[in-house]
This record gives C-alpha cells, structure tokens and sequence, in this order.
C-alpha cells in the first residue's frame, strides 16, 4: 500500500518551526524599534546652513529617506504581524496546513517562509 500522506505536523516538528518563529520575531522587533528610533530622531544637523539652496536639497533629502524608513516600517510590523498569527495557527493545530489544498506545506518551504499558509502550488496559482 502507498504511503499514507500526513495530516500534521509532529509536536517536536511544531516545537521546531515555534522556535525559528520566535527567533525571527525577536530580530525583527529590534529591527523595527531600530527603525522607528531613527524616524522619531530630530534632525539636528544643518541648524547652520550656509546655503538656503542646500538646506532645501536636505530637506527634500530628509523627507524621501523618511518616507522609505516609514515604508519599511509598516513591511516590518506586517512580518511582525504575520509571525505572530504563524505562532497561533501552531498553538491551534492549523500551522503548516495549505489553506488552499488542505496538503502539509513542505518543511522546506516553512522553514524559508515559517509564516506561509499557501503550499508553492497554491501560492503560484494564486498569481
């Protein structure tokens, strides 16, 4: 008889994918703490430009990098936000199960995407 498929994943399995999780939140926290620090920093340099013209080139400067740092911001806080629902779905019994198929996500794929619901089939049909 063929091999029976999986349902699940083993509690050490869970344990597994529970600590990368964890491990990946924690760099990713102080990553946005880093990132919101240096957002909320004032700017203190160029209070004495000698040039109205450079301190409009600043200016325009400042604003554009805090719009990216602002945009990379809200990217980190959804894979915060993503990591956390991962480490519910393992508290729950639904973590590593395609939302899609219904199939096991392959170890692989979770450990390069712990916080995925989409097996790659699902997820390359869904584009």
């Amino acid at each position: 008889m063929g091999k029976e498929e999986k349902l699940g994943y083993s509690p050490s399995e869970l344990k597994e994918f529970e600590d990368l999780i964890l491990k990946k939140l924690e760099k990713a926290r102080n990553e946005l703490n880093i990132l919101k620090s240096t957002l909320s920093k004032d700017n203190e340099e160029g209070t004495d430009a000698t040039s109205a013209y450079v301190k409009v080139l600043e200016d325009g400067a400042d604003t554009a990098e805090k719009e990216n740092l602002s945009q990379l911001a809200a990217r980190q806080q959804k894979f915060i936000n993503n990591l956390e629902k991962a480490l519910i779905r393992i508290k729950n019994g639904t973590y590593g199960i395609c939302v899609d198929t219904g199939k096991l996500i392959p170890k692989e794929r979770l450990r390069a995407v712990p916080h995925t619901m989409h097996c790659i089939e699902a997820k390359l049909n869904r584009n």
